[in-house]
């Protein structure tokens, strides 16, 4: 059995209805009279208005009723009624049996039995109850016609039986029009199936249901959502009787178009406060806009791109034209919400493309204005698409929204931010468009300070490198292997430097150095240093001397101090001679497995002056390995330098490598990628020399 078909059976049952209708609540009298004017019926309601019980009222006349001053009127009307037949109404005062006159409102007429006798009916009820009623009845009518709520009452059907004047113009169609139908047949463009479910659920259970949201259309204004708050109650008869659901509807639609707006202004400031957070951590061109587009999906867009000209990204100068031509893009980051094939159509990270004159894209960075596609067809996307492929693969794909901003920094347009929408049923709009250019505009302060730190760093990396030693000469005695590793991106190149000199006699000076600071004063500081460097090794000088005039340079070199390692190994008598100035110890890794680090004098570093430096001598042995470097293999911000020299011993406890993949090895398992500073590594290792030929 459905679940409105126990009321549609109540509705058709066939008997008697309970108590509590009208004619109960009126308690509606019925008395007859014979032509005599004798009661000779008295229903039980007579006593309730008359006072008098059958037994005392039956066989009485019902002048009884009637004041003495009124029984001459009442005996004429009496008349009447019996010789002509005419029915008489009105309101007559009548005596109580409590001795109170009450005023009755009657309906007399005649009777005619089967034996062709004749009788008076007269129907009575106290005129106060009926006013009562009349007066409940006509406020009621008047507060539901003129209302200005819309206000319904179906059957336990669900069909129309009265609908007020306000939701006539609501839902834009005539009252008569509603009558007898399902709201269904109405009101196609709701959400119907809630509605009715809601209203068999307050029939079944007379439980309320209050403000409840429907947001939709109805022929009253067919091209604009509104919204309505509604209620629903079942409507029951004095005697529980069920005639049907009421419903309320009030229109909300400004209330809603606030709370929307509202809602969308939290969004738009949850977007651009997410977008402050995320944006810019890193001074990485690519970091950057992939940043960029994570916090466009899934909020703003189903699909984000960040497209950035290839001409701004390798700062080459652009010539501004009457006329502007294609442009050549390099696709940097590709974000979506779920995996979908449209990002296989966007250009892969990385990818360059030339898009045309006609392309949005193009069109954007000329302009440097923001380009909306609310409702982007297959011609559209031809011009949004890289190429025809492209565009297919994005119609498949749903893409129906386009928004392109530009990324203007420093009144230069870097390229642009692409979003697209396709599950997203929402076009976008001018909230979208002013949502997206806040967030564009932060990532292209944030991109193009990446792109210049790049630039720099790149031209500070390029003169460090170019300042490192090259592959040294066969070395007698002694083979090395070096590695210089920069810091992240998000940090400028600092000083650090190592170099390999051939001496006479097959000697050989091993050196690593850091200039403290960075950028590319410190790159050119260490250049000058690694330049004297060479210059004073070849003047086989001790190490302490060779520090010594070192320190005398760095002093002149304004506000710059270093740190230096200077040692010089013979392979014939298997000697080291060392000396140190303010730097880490270096390693002694022995062929037998022993490993340390080499307790030396520590000195002060260069440029500070006015401290010795001194030589410390040990014995490298073929095998032994002697491992220098600068802090940014072991400093950390978070770890004592003790405990990260004692994890270097350890890493190299492991089996020993070779000499490259020792170095390699140990960039690995020392440094971390969120890691400051630069590192210069140097390992050499002694190796026997062959006798002299006699």
């Amino acid at each position: 059995m459905g679940a409105d078909e126990p009321l549609q059976h109540e509705r058709d049952r066939a008997g008697p209805a309970p108590p509590g209708g009208l004619l109960d609540l009126l308690s509606v009298a019925a008395i007859v009279l014979d032509t005599r004017g004798r009661i000779v019926f008295w229903s039980p309601q007579a006593e309730e208005v008359f006072g008098y019980t059958a037994k005392e009222a039956l066989g009485q006349y019902a002048a009884m009723l009637v004041r003495s001053e009124h029984r001459d009127l009442v005996t004429r009307l009496f008349a009447e009624v019996m010789n002509t037949g005419a029915s008489w109404a009105g309101a007559f005062p009548i005596r109580h049996k409590d001795g109170s006159t009450r005023l009755v409102e009657f309906r007399n007429m005649r009777l005619l039995d089967d034996l062709g006798d004749t009788y008076a009916l007269g129907i009575a009820a106290d005129r106060t109850t009926l006013q009562q009623v009349e007066t409940d009845l006509a406020l009621s009518q008047r507060l539901v016609s003129q209302a200005p709520i819309g206000i319904a009452l179906l059957d336990t059907d669900l069909r129309y039986m009265l609908i007020n004047p306000a939701l006539e113009r609501i839902n834009g169609i005539p009252a008569v029009d509603h009558i007898g139908k399902h709201p269904r047949d109405i009101l196609t463009f709701l959400d119907l199936d809630t509605i009715e479910s809601a209203m068999r659920h307050v029939l079944l259970t007379g439980t309320p249901v209050i403000d409840q949201y429907t947001v939709g259309r109805t022929p009253a204004d067919p091209d604009h959502d509104h919204a309505w708050s509604v209620s629903y109650f079942r409507v029951e008869g004095s005697s529980g009787r069920v005639i049907g659901v009421a419903n309320s509807v009030v229109d909300v639609s400004e209330r809603h178009q606030a709370t929307t707006e509202a809602d969308r202004a939290r969004r738009r400031l949850s977007v651009i406060a997410d977008a402050s957070a995320r944006v810019g951590t890193t001074l990485e061109v690519e970091h950057t806009a992939k940043e960029l587009v994570d916090v466009a999906v899934p909020d703003l867009a189903d699909v984000a791109t960040v497209d950035v000209l290839d001409d701004v990204l390798a700062f080459r100068p652009t010539t501004p034209s009457h006329e502007p031509g294609p442009e050549m893009f390099r696709a940097l980051a590709v974000a979506a919400a779920y995996p979908t094939d449209a990002t296989a159509a966007a250009l892969a990270v990385g990818d360059l493309a030339t898009y045309g004159a006609d392309r949005l894209i193009t069109r954007c960075v000329h302009t440097g204005q923001p380009i909306v596609v609310a409702h982007a067809d297959r011609d559209d996307l031809q011009h949004i698409a890289r190429d025809a492929q492209a565009a297919a693969t994005f119609a498949h794909a749903g893409v129906h929204s386009y928004l392109a901003v530009p990324l203007i920094a420093r009144n230069e347009v870097l390229g642009v931010l692409d979003l697209l929408r396709a599950r997203n049923p929402l076009p976008f709009d001018e909230d979208d468009v002013l949502l997206a250019g806040e967030i564009a505009a932060r990532a292209a302060v944030a991109i193009d300070n990446a792109r210049w730190h790049q630039s720099v760093r790149n031209t500070a990396e390029t003169l460090q490198r170019s300042l490192l030693p090259g592959q040294p000469p066969p070395l007698t005695g002694l083979d090395v292997a070096s590695r210089y590793q920069p810091a992240l991106a998000t940090q400028e190149v600092g000083g650090d430097w190592y170099d390999v000199i051939p001496l006479a006699g097959d000697k050989t000076a091993l050196v690593v150095g850091d200039v403290m600071g960075n950028g590319i004063d410190a790159a050119a500081t260490m250049g000058r240093l690694r330049t004297a460097t060479c210059a004073f090794a070849d003047l086989d000088l001790e190490p302490d001397e060779v520090l010594y005039h070192l320190d005398k340079i760095t002093r002149g070199l304004e506000h710059y101090i270093a740190t230096c390692i200077y040692a010089v190994y013979d392979p014939h008598d298997h000697r080291c001679r060392i000396a140190n100035a303010g730097h880490l110890p270096p390693v002694l890794d022995a062929a037998d497995g022993h490993r340390r680090l080499l307790d030396l004098p520590t000195g002060a570093p260069l440029g500070v002056g006015g401290v010795p430096f001194h030589t410390a001598s040990f014995e490298l042995r073929p095998g032994d390995r002697l491992i220098l470097y600068t802090d940014g293999l072991v400093e950390t911000r978070h770890h004592p330098i003790d405990d990260r020299l004692d994890t270097l011993l350890s890493t190299l406890d492991e089996p020993r490598r070779p000499l490259e993949e020792t170095c390699d090895w140990l960039l690995h398992a020392l440094r971390h990628p969120d890691d400051h500073d630069d590192v210069a590594l140097l390992i050499a290792e002694a190796r026997r020399v062959p006798p002299a030929p006699e």
